[in-house]
C-alpha cells in the first residue's frame, strides 16, 4: 500500500480484439487510402484551441457514460475516467473504418456532420500533450498502449497515427500463451499505475489478437491540506436507513463555492497544487435523483462561472473507492453496436475487415486523504474568535468531479454513496 497521505485516481481502460471471421476477402483495400492526420496539419495551430474543439464533447460523454453506470448499479458508489475511455475509443475508431468508425465517434458524443475526424484526432493529440505536461506540480500521466499478437500485421500508417496522436507504444505479444501474455498485461498496468491496479486482467481468452490498454494516473496535493489532527470519526448517511460510521476530515478556511437554489445543491470547489480541480457537489437530502437528470455541461459550466470565495468549515469524508466498468455494455446501449460483432470493420488496422472487440474493462481509482503534514496546521489562518463560519459537510451521497483546468477536462468523474464500501 502507498503512504496513506495522496489522494490519487488512476484508471484503466481496455479493449480486447479477436478474429469474428477467416472467411471474408479483403475488400476493403480500395478505403485505405491513408488519411493521415499528422500530414495534413503539419501547420499547426494553438494546441488549446484543438483540445477545446473535442473537450465539449467528451464533457457530454462523460455525462452519457455516467447516466449509463448509475442505471446498471443504482445505488452504488460510481468512479470512472472518462476521458480515459473517450481516448482509448478514439484510439479504436483510427483503425475502423466505414459504419463502425461513425458509431463510435457518434457514441463519444461527436457530431460527425459539423467535426471532421482529423479534427477529433488531432483534439487527442494535443489534448495528450497538454495533460501529460511535465514539470507540473500534479503527477498526471495518461498512454495507450497496444498489445498486438505478433501474427498481426498492422499497417504502418496505423502505427505511426498511434504513436504520434494517442501517445501508443505497440508492443508485440505471444497471445497463443496466455498465461504468459495475461501476466505481461497485468506487470504492464501495474507499472504505470505505480502499483495501485494489480490486476486488470483476470482471464484472456486465447483467439484474442490485439488488448488496448488506456491507462491514467493522477496523484496530487491539495492546494491546502487537511490537519490530520481535525480528522475525527463521524456519520456519513447513505440512505434514509442506512448511516456508517467514517473518518471525516474538516477545515476551516477560504474555498469557491456557490449554493444553487434551482437544483438543490452546494457546489464547493477544492484545489489541487498544479491546475487540477475537484468540484464537490452535495444534493439537499432527496435531491439527488433531480440533480442526476438535469447535470449537463452547461450546468457545470454555469457552476464554475458562479463560484465565489466563502469562509466556511469543510467535512469531507476520507475515502478510498474503486469503480469497474463493462464497457461493452454500455457503449452498445450508447449505439456503439458493430465494433463487438462479426459486422465489425477495423480493417484501419492490418487492412483485413476481420477483427472485432470482444472485451472492453475499465477500472479507476480514487483516494482522498488530508496530505498534509501535522506541523502545516501551524501557520493556518488566525480568525477572529468571534466570527462562526458556516458548516459544510458531505455527510450524504455527493458527486465528485475532478478537472484539468487548462483544457477544462474532467478528468474523473464519480458519486460516493458510501465512503466506506471497498
Amino acid at each position: 500500500m502507498m503512504k496513506a497521505t495522496l489522494p490519487l485516481c488512476l484508471l484503466v481502460a481496455m479493449l480486447h480484439l479477436s478474429v469474428h471471421s477467416l472467411t471474408q476477402t479483403d475488400h476493403h483495400t480500395d478505403q485505405l487510402k491513408a488519411t493521415d492526420p499528422q500530414e495534413q496539419h503539419s501547420h499547426e495551430r494553438d494546441p488549446l484551441e484543438s483540445c477545446q474543439r473535442i473537450v465539449p464533447s467528451n464533457t457530454d460523454f462523460a455525462f452519457q457514460f455516467y447516466r449509463q453506470a448509475n442505471t446498471q448499479e443504482p445505488g452504488k458508489n460510481i468512479f470512472f475516467s472518462p476521458v480515459s475511455i473517450s481516448a482509448a475509443f478514439a484510439l479504436l475508431a483510427l483503425g475502423s473504418r466505414g459504419t463502425s468508425q461513425a458509431q463510435v465517434l457518434q457514441g463519444l458524443a461527436f457530431n460527425l456532420t459539423s467535426t471532421q475526424k482529423e479534427e477529433i484526432h488531432n483534439g487527442f493529440r494535443h489534448l495528450l500533450l497538454l495533460l501529460n505536461r511535465p514539470g507540473s506540480q500534479v503527477q498526471l500521466s495518461m498512454g495507450n498502449t497496444l498489445f498486438m499478437d505478433k501474427h498481426l500485421k498492422p499497417m504502418k500508417t496505423f502505427l505511426k497515427n498511434v504513436k504520434n496522436l494517442y501517445r501508443g507504444k505497440v508492443v508485440s505479444s505471444s497471445f497463443q500463451n496466455s498465461t504468459e501474455a495475461k501476466k505481461e498485461i497485468n506487470d504492464y498496468v501495474k507499472n504505470k499505475t505505480h502499483g495501485n491496479i494489480n490486476q486488470i486482467l483476470e482471464d484472456l481468452d486465447p483467439n484474442t489478437l490485439m488488448v488496448i490498454v488506456n491507462y491514467i494516473y493522477f496523484k496530487a496535493y491539495w492546494e491546502n491540506p487537511f490537519n490530520i489532527k481535525g480528522t475525527h470519526k463521524d456519520y456519513f448517511h447513505v440512505n434514509a436507513k442506512t448511516s456508517v460510521e467514517v473518518e471525516m476530515m474538516t477545515r476551516d478556511g477560504f474555498y469557491k463555492a456557490f449554493s444553487d437554489r434551482k437544483l438543490s445543491c452546494k457546489v464547493v470547489q477544492i484545489p489541487y497544487k498544479g491546475n487540477v480541480a475537484a468540484l464537490f457537489i452535495l444534493p439537499n437530502k432527496g435531491k439527488m435523483k433531480q440533480l442526476e437528470h438535469t447535470l449537463t455541461k452547461n450546468t457545470v459550466s454555469r457552476w464554475e462561472r458562479s463560484l465565489q470565495r466563502w469562509r466556511m468549515e469543510l467535512h469531507i469524508p476520507k475515502l478510498s473507492i474503486s469503480g469497474t466498468y463493462d464497457l461493452k455494455k454500455i457503449l452498445m446501449n450508447l449505439g456503439v453496436t458493430d465494433v463487438f460483432s462479426n459486422r465489425a470493420d477495423l480493417s484501419g488496422i492490418t487492412g483485413n475487415p476481420d477483427l472485432k472487440v470482444s472485451k472492453a474493462t475499465h477500472k479507476a481509482l480514487l483516494k482522498i486523504h488530508e496530505n498534509g503534514t501535522e506541523a502545516a496546521a501551524a501557520s493556518s489562518v488566525d480568525f477572529l474568535p468571534h466570527s462562526v463560519p458556516p458548516i459544510v459537510k458531505f455527510n450524504h451521497p455527493f458527486l465528485l468531479l475532478i478537472v484539468d483546468q487548462y483544457t477544462q477536462t474532467i478528468l474523473f468523474m464519480g458519486k460516493i454513496v458510501n465512503p466506506t464500501e471497498k
